[in-house]
């Protein structure tokens, strides 16, 4: 069993401390946080509660140290934590800056200490859900995967409304939905366009549209929202053979596959309530077929997934899932986010 040690008992934080209580391979030995509340929550809770980070550093009980802190300064903290013989895991995202995870990644080679990033929403069912139906073949060749996370109360207020400590909607849930895609896709990013969106806050988006270009030419649309008061699906794809829809986190959906391509168009116009049509004109009822989706039961979706991998490596049985690499991908995606944004304009890119 290894010994974590947490610096930044925040919610995060403490949805760690809560996933892992009954996890056989990780004990959670104690916390640092700044506000001393967190540490009476962690004292009561039976952890112990340190008077700095360089106590809690210095332990040599602890293997792991899991840095939830606010983002600005993960960077720091996990080469401080590295330097001090610990292995580390950082909540997302990682860094602010591609430069700045350039240097923990050097760092992690330095002193040679595993480094992994919680991108827990690899195994989010409904996530699981569309890409096996989209490998099975189900769609045929698939040209364009839609996927959105919405709400209408606005963007929580505090640390996310800041910039300076890694405010936005971009890197609160975009580097989550960006991870997904790029997980799932294994080409090279092309090309990035983003419309990011002010609504409530000056300093920092709590709205955004951002679509990827792959080598192949395939899309994806990923957008975040806080200002929807009637939502989209959750997963919209398209393909040459079909169209998936999952419309929420449920996992509740559909595809619907063609079965006769109809191709053979009738010489009198089609009168429908879009007016005389042969583009939008109905299918006939037996050219398709529709699949119901269902919840994948069986995926283990919890935060046992990324410590199995982290720790699998640290024991050197398999190399890590969630490699920094990957992060680093992610972010300078990101970067070019957030370029487009302000320059109205399309990035090229090769990523």
């Amino acid at each position: 069993m290894f010994n974590l040690g947490i610096i930044g008992f925040g919610g995060m934080a403490e949805y760690h401390f809560k996933s892992l209580k009954e996890y056989e391979r990780i004990h959670i030995k104690g916390v640092f946080d700044v506000n001393p509340e967190r540490c009476k929550f962690a004292q009561d809770n039976g952890l112990k509660a340190y008077g700095s980070k360089e106590e809690l550093f210095s332990d040599p009980e602890i293997d792991i140290i899991l840095v939830a802190t606010t983002n600005e300064v993960h960077k720091e903290l996990l080469i401080e934590a590295m330097r001090a013989g610990k292995h580390v895991i950082s909540e997302k995202p990682v860094t602010l800056t591609s430069s700045e995870l350039e240097e923990v990644i050097a760092a992690s080679k330095e002193y040679k200490r595993v480094f992994t990033i919680d991108q827990n929403r690899r195994t989010n069912r409904d996530f699981i859900l569309m890409k096996r139906n989209v490998e099975e073949g189900l769609l045929g060749d698939v040209y364009s995967i839609e996927s959105r996370v919405e709400g209408s109360r606005g963007m929580p207020t505090g640390w996310r409304t800041i910039k300076r400590l890694g405010g936005g909607m971009m890197v609160d849930w975009g580097v989550h939905l960006i991870d997904q895609i790029m997980y799932m896709i294994d080409q090279k990013v092309t090309n990035v366009f983003c419309k990011m969106y002010y609504i409530e806050y000056s300093e920092v988006e709590d709205n955004f549209r951002l679509t990827l270009t792959f080598e192949s030419g395939l899309t994806a649309h990923i957008e975040v929202a806080t200002n929807n008061y009637i939502l989209h699906p959750r997963w919209y794809v398209l393909g040459k053979k079909g169209t998936l829809q999952i419309d929420n986190w449920d996992c509740n959906g559909k595809i619907v596959r063609c079965i006769d391509k109809e191709s053979v168009w009738e010489d009198e116009i089609i009168y429908t309530k879009a007016g005389p049509t042969k583009t939008m004109a109905p299918r006939n009822a037996n050219s398709t077929e529709e699949i119901i989706l269902s919840e994948p039961l069986e995926v283990v979706d919890n935060l046992t997934v990324v410590y199995d991998q982290l720790l699998d490596a640290i024991e050197g049985k398999a190399p890590l899932k969630i490699t920094p690499q990957q992060a680093l991908r992610v972010i300078k995606v990101m970067e070019a986010a957030f370029v487009s944004s302000e320059t109205s304009s399309a990035i090229n890119v090769e990523i």
